[in-house]
């Protein structure tokens, strides 16, 4: 957090397949996995493009979360369907250590390409909503304290479950 990456909104993807995208592709997922993330934008590891990879399966940092089919979603376009929003804690590989309750579209279609160049068009609700619009946030140069209304919560992880239970996922 404070990266200045972090803080711009990124240039879109103009060419596809290329290798120096599945390079970059490679090295989110890398980070992605070793960080026990759901998602990652190209931001996060210094690179200012609109390039987002998500997927959860069995994640011990989100226990609870329903399972997130594995995607790279280049120029993400997203579409709210409807005003319903929910809160849940959320947290993120650039702020560690730390979650905060964020409020997010429960439904929602995102569109844009793969890897390859190939369209990308879905509707989806829940976590994965969720996952989608906190991964996309990071193209936009906004990081989810941005989006905290009630700073009591938001806080260290340690601190907000001393028990060290199984953190809500985020």
């Amino acid at each position: 957090m404070g990266h200045p990456v972090l803080q711009q909104v990124a240039a879109p993807v103009e060419h596809f397949g290329t290798a120096s995208l599945r390079a970059l592709v490679a090295d989110m997922d890398d980070t992605m996995r070793a960080r026990n993330g759901a998602g990652i934008a190209a931001p996060q590891i210094g690179v200012a493009l609109r390039v987002v990879i998500f997927e959860v399966t069995r994640n011990p940092r989100y226990p609870q979360a329903e399972p997130v089919p594995y995607t790279v979603l280049i120029n993400p376009v997203l579409e709210p369907l409807g005003p319903a929003r929910d809160e849940a804690w959320e947290g993120c590989l650039s702020v560690p250590g730390m979650r905060g309750v964020v409020a997010r579209h429960t439904h929602l279609r995102y569109s844009g390409f793969d890897l390859e160049g190939k369209a990308i068009d879905r509707e989806v609700t829940g976590f994965h909503a969720r996952v989608v619009q906190h991964e996309v946030d990071h193209l936009d140069g906004i990081l989810y304290p941005m989006r905290i209304t009630d700073l009591r919560l938001f806080g260290f992880e340690e601190e907000l479950f001393p028990d060290g239970s199984t953190l809500p996922p985020d």
